[in-house]
């Protein structure tokens, strides 16, 4: 079994804002934006789970223009699938079943003054992970409901290099988020999002690659991952 950190949702460089977080740690899981502009969902039309449209949670400067903007919805957490064709993520086919694929996004305070921050918000304990091209028709229903393979234009320019996982029944995205950042500072003295030293407590220091802002998947070390994986499995 393996434990693995990927940041997901939306943020300030990818999409311009940073998902809400509530008074009680509840929060809104928003994704990042669909570039081709050929998924029907928009954040004008997709509800969270507060019955908000995803929409609301941006400047109003901005609505007008967002609230046709295309969603790519991945990860989702319906059906419980993940997928990226790019190079940083393809270490990803490596997860094996039961292994935990730990997602965690930037929220900030929304209604109330709460500085920005990175927090788990949900995971999938897996029980496939693979090329696409390495899956028969059968196994690749399992993820008719990703964004890279529901959209044939898609799939079929991507095939080759797409990791695909799968979380089981156990996978959840979380009724409340679990903040695992602090703020550190990278080489050239600029502030940068770390892991915290409690959560490192847990998952380990990754190396000495601490920084978690924008980075590759984070591989927790094998003398960390029993600790880590009660820890995520305990998370609600």
């Amino acid at each position: 079994m393996r434990v693995v950190l990927l940041r997901v949702g939306i943020d300030t460089g990818c999409g311009g804002v940073l998902g809400p977080l509530f008074t009680d740690r509840s929060f809104e899981y928003i994704p990042i934006p669909d570039e081709r502009g050929i998924d029907r969902r928009t954040y004008g039309n997709i509800c969270g789970r507060h019955r908000r449209k995803l929409i609301d949670y941006f400047p109003e400067r901005r609505r007008e223009t967002m609230s046709r903007q295309s969603i790519h919805f991945d990860p989702e957490f319906r059906t419980f699938t993940y997928g990226d064709p790019t190079t940083p993520k393809t270490s990803l086919q490596r997860l094996s079943k039961r292994s935990l694929l730990v997602f965690y996004a930037g929220l900030k305070g929304w209604g109330f003054k709460f500085p920005p921050a990175l927090y788990i918000i949900g995971y999938f304990e897996v029980t496939e992970a693979g090329l696409a091209g390495s899956f028969n028709r059968a196994a690749l229903r399992k993820f008719r409901n990703n964004f890279h393979v529901m959209h044939q234009s898609v799939f079929k320019g991507q095939k080759e290099s797409l990791v695909l996982v799968k979380g089981g029944a156990r996978s959840r995205l979380l009724r409340t988020a679990v903040k695992i950042s602090s703020i550190g500072r990278d080489r050239a003295g600029h502030p940068l999002y770390k892991l915290s030293p409690q959560m490192q407590r847990i998952f380990g220091s990754f190396g000495g690659h601490t920084g978690i802002q924008r980075c590759p998947p984070r591989w927790v070390a094998p003398q960390f991952t029993k600790r880590a994986a009660q820890f995520v499995l305990s998370l609600k």
